[in-house]
């Protein structure tokens, strides 16, 4: 039986069909992974472009106005989530900071708010570059916790952050109504 099974073998591993189909099903797993890995590559950098996207629409938002509103906060914050579409938004966060400047450009913050995250540890350290005396920013960070679709079991998901800046339209500091 042995001898019956070694002929097989040998009569079918001398085909070139055999051959390619040996071949083929080497091949697959590994044309598999590296199709997937792309794929969660690609999606990646697509929600790293949202993020950033999320940030400056709020940014933008935020400071068409000289004084913004509850609703105009809850609605940027709303459209930064929309920046997001077709990907899941269930882990978008995001932190609106209103700073002024002194005379002396002395930086301080005016109001913040914070939805989903936990708010920048040190705003005033980002804002060092822009103080200009008599002036305000507006600083926007946007988190997002990107989850890989196919390989999860390779890397874990990992926290996407960005942070938009933004000077005011109408004024130089943006303020938010009592």
């Amino acid at each position: 039986m042995f001898i019956k099974f070694r002929k097989l073998w040998n009569r079918w591993k001398n085909e070139e069909n055999a051959l390619a189909a040996i071949e083929a099903a080497m091949i697959f797993p590994i044309m598999l992974v590296l199709l997937v890995g792309v794929f969660d590559a690609g999606n990646a950098i697509l929600a790293d472009q949202k993020t950033i996207r999320a940030s400056q629409v709020v940014a933008d938002l935020v400071t068409r106005q000289s004084i913004v509103s509850a609703s105009d906060i809850s609605e940027a914050i709303e459209a930064g989530r929309l920046a997001f579409e077709p990907l899941d938004s269930s882990s978008y966060g995001v932190d609106i900071v209103s700073i002024r400047f002194d005379e002396n450009a002395n930086s301080e913050i005016v109001w913040r708010e914070t939805f989903n995250m936990s708010p920048v540890a040190d705003p005033l350290a980002n804002v060092v570059a822009l103080e200009q005396p008599d002036e305000g920013v507006v600083m926007v960070s946007v988190v997002y916790n990107y989850q890989p679709l196919f390989t999860g079991f390779v890397m874990s998901a990992f926290e996407i952050q960005e942070t938009a800046f933004s000077r005011g339209r109408s004024s130089p500091v943006v303020t938010k109504e009592p």
